[in-house]
């Protein structure tokens, strides 16, 4: 089958979609499909600050097309970031290569923008759409103005199949955008066991002295990386003793080391480290904490738990449906400073609990989250749509609505 994947953020960006998609991608491969990848990237210094920019890298046997997003780095000109200016650069581009050699399926990862392109390159050329939803696209994208709320509205109405990490993830876009339930179909996230996996010698529970907090992944408020902090300085004042890590950039990587600095903290800020350097990153810790607000699945939960990590994370959407509390991890609720601090003091100080929390992880990652399975299923559901017309009874133009706050703060989209 030829396949057109759309990749909304793609290495060297760092965030749960770029991993998402190179483990995808190394699949369809091995399952002897014909793949090609668009992916647009920022290469502007705000975008690569937040994430990391500059175009793909070669993915082997994947023809990877780079497209630099110059409409969404215009978010400092008049009129803000033009994300139609982006779109129509994907469609274009799907239209070309579909002309060389025509698709099967095409999947977008991400609803809009991604997922829009996909339906309008669909509406052109007759063949199937995949969407994944995955992250602030069921979170807020359709929140923020009328041109994404209708766009967000078409791609959930109009694709032909629509994947989601988890069920309270789907419930929450059911809520958001009152869209049927039925629409979704739940695909797990996964984590490659190969490549994350605990250290040699590794005794779950035993940690070094005094204990290793690791936070790693995009440093964002809405992904707890404050409420991390403010938790350390109540340990700290309580005389806990520990040793804390803060990996990954964000848009609050500056508002996290003037955090740090003004609580007195000693926290490393380690920046910047890319998918090669993750899995070594798991093995020096202890520990992992993720106060996230929100997750279309966490990736990085399900690496530290391959990594025999315990986890100290929150009652999330896209959290507790791989994390329980006293069973594969401790949770609280997201914004409790004081219960994320307990929790922490907790794990620290017992090492049977550590000990239980991180050898159920391990074993329920092995289980249940492999690449492999969740790969099947993707491709059996590419098998379902093969075939089938796109739904093309939906207006291709969307209004323009300039207020939107993305617009001038595009790297929340």
């Amino acid at each position: 089958m030829r396949i057109l994947f759309c990749s909304r953020r793609f290495f060297p960006a760092i965030s749960g979609m770029s991993v998402y998609a190179v483990n995808l991608l190394r699949q369809l491969v091995a399952a002897g499909h014909d793949v090609t990848m668009v992916s647009q990237y920022r290469h502007d210094e705000t975008g690569t600050k937040v994430y990391g920019g500059g175009p793909p890298p070669p993915v082997p046997g994947v023809t990877v097309i780079g497209r630099q997003s110059l409409g969404e780095e215009a978010f400092a000109e008049p009129g803000g970031a033009d994300f139609e200016r982006d779109v129509e650069d994907m469609v274009q581009v799907i239209l070309a290569e579909h002309r060389k050699k025509s698709f099967d399926v095409l999947h977008a990862q991400y609803g809009y923008p991604n997922g829009w392109a996909v339906l309008l390159a669909a509406r052109q050329i007759g063949i199937p759409t995949v969407v994944s939803i995955q992250g602030g696209d069921g979170h807020w994208v359709g929140s923020c103005c009328e041109t994404h709320r209708l766009g967000m509205l078409n791609v959930l109405n109009n694709a032909n199949a629509l994947l989601i990490g988890c069920e309270s993830f789907a419930q929450e876009v059911v809520e958001r955008l009152q869209v049927p339930s039925s629409r979704f179909t739940i695909v797990p996230g996964a984590v490659d066991t190969a490549r994350f996996h605990p250290a040699p010698g590794h005794v779950p529970g035993q940690a070094a002295d005094p204990v290793r907090l690791l936070y790693h992944g995009r440093v964002d408020r809405r992904k707890g990386s404050l409420d991390m902090l403010e938790a350390l300085a109540l340990l700290r004042d309580q005389g806990v003793p520990y040793a804390a890590t803060v990996s990954g950039i964000g848009p609050d990587y500056d508002s996290s080391r003037e955090l740090a600095a003004k609580l007195g903290l000693d926290v490393e800020f380690s920046g910047y480290a890319d998918y090669e350097a993750a899995p070594a990153l798991y093995r020096k810790a202890d520990v992992f904490v993720s106060p996230t607000y929100a997750e279309g699945f966490s990736n990085t939960i399900l690496e530290a738990m391959a990594s025999g990590l315990p986890s100290v994370a929150c009652y999330a959407v896209g959290v507790v449906d791989c994390l329980r509390n006293e069973e594969n991890g401790l949770l609280v609720q997201p914004g409790d400073i004081p219960a994320l601090a307990k929790a922490l003091r907790r794990i620290i100080e017992d090492r049977p609990l550590r000990a239980r929390l991180a050898t159920t992880a391990l074993e329920e990652c092995r289980r249940t989250y492999s690449w492999e399975a969740v790969g099947r299923q993707i491709m059996e559901i590419y098998a379902r749509v093969h075939g089938q017309a796109p739904k093309t009874g939906f207006d291709p133009v969307l209004p323009r609505d300039a207020d939107c706050r993305f617009r001038a703060t595009p790297h929340l989209l």
